[in-house]
């Protein structure tokens, strides 16, 4: 046996993958967290240290677990993020940090976009009242013509750009590192993060949070947002003011929050989601069959390769960083 990989991303823990199999036909032994549920530290000390592979999701992984993880060679993403992991303790620890770049990009954005859809015409608000019996309606606005401002303009944030030009909104981006070979002919516009926010009837997040925690959507900015404005976030629940959020929904300078995720999954506090101008969705942008099937894919070719060994990795491009 050529020793443990670890494997904890719900989607995965709940039903398997296909993918799953080339690691046993690799030699090594496949183990699980809690079947469904993220895994906490306690879970990971119990379970990291005789690994030398980890295919890890959106759980925190600290420098103790990693100290702790003396056989680890290689901890791969099913996805992009990896603010959740200690980088510096990964460095230290001689473990290779690896991610499957784009990998659910078409699932989020198309989540982004039903968000969007949703909340301008009360979709969820409108179900929720028939089926309780009632007949009441919210007046929605159309798309077109409407200016989008994306926080974010990576992969996931042009796909986003791409749907809403196709409903006829113009669309403002800010990326610190704009992808000047991105440029559609009409209504896209760089622009600085303060005109994109100010001008925007419809914002959407598709950024890391800061590194210090400091949620990008404080009080302050949120003040600074056009009236009625509505909130798409499905990149980083740190990315917004859960509180500051809640008391602008409730003042109306807010119109709507479409968030995907939550400082705890499942959330903890629920004033914020329990709002009737509030979608909340179980952290579901990657969780369709495509974009699961191209995760798992990406992150167990990286994975084989840097546990093959150097030689192995000569002349690949496989997102390994």
């Amino acid at each position: 046996m050529a020793g443990k990989i670890l494997v904890t991303p719900r989607s995965l823990t709940r039903g398997g993958h296909p993918a799953l199999g080339r690691l046993a036909e690799a030699g090594y032994e496949v183990v699980f967290c809690t079947m469904g549920e993220q895994p906490d530290e306690a879970e990971l000390l119990t379970l990291v240290p005789d690994c030398v592979g980890y295919l890890a999701g959106v759980e925190r992984i600290s420098a103790g677990v990693l100290r702790a993880a003396t056989s680890l060679k290689v901890i791969s993403r099913n996805g992009t993020g990896v603010d959740k992991i200690d980088l510096a303790a990964a460095e230290e620890c001689g473990v290779t940090i690896c991610r499957a770049i784009g990998a659910n990009a078409r699932g989020v954005a198309e989540l982004a976009l039903a968000g969007m859809l949703a909340l301008v015409r009360a979709v969820p608000f409108s179900d929720a009242a028939i089926k309780a019996g009632a007949w009441e309606r919210r007046k929605g606005i159309e798309l077109e013509g409407r200016t989008l401002g994306l926080v974010g303009c990576g992969k996931i944030g042009r796909l986003v750009a791409t749907f809403a030009l196709g409903l006829g909104m113009d669309v403002l981006a800010y990326d610190p590192y704009p992808d000047k070979g991105f440029a559609p002919p009409e209504r896209f516009t760089y622009a600085e993060l303060g005109r994109v926010l100010a001008e925007a009837d419809v914002v959407s997040l598709h950024c890391p949070p800061s590194p210090d925690g400091t949620p990008l959507l404080d009080g302050r900015a949120i003040a600074g947002m056009k009236p009625g404005v509505y909130i798409v976030n499905t990149a980083r629940a740190e990315l917004v003011d859960d509180a500051a959020a809640l008391e602008a929904i409730e003042a109306g300078q807010v119109a709507g929050l479409a968030t995907d995720v939550h400082r705890n999954e499942p959330p903890v506090e629920r004033a914020l989601v329990a709002s009737d101008r509030v979608i909340a969705t179980p952290h579901i942008g990657g969780y369709t069959d495509e974009s699961v099937t191209r995760a798992v894919e990406m992150a167990v070719d990286s994975m084989l390769t840097v546990l093959a060994g150097p030689a192995s990795r000569e002349g690949r491009d496989d997102g390994i960083e």
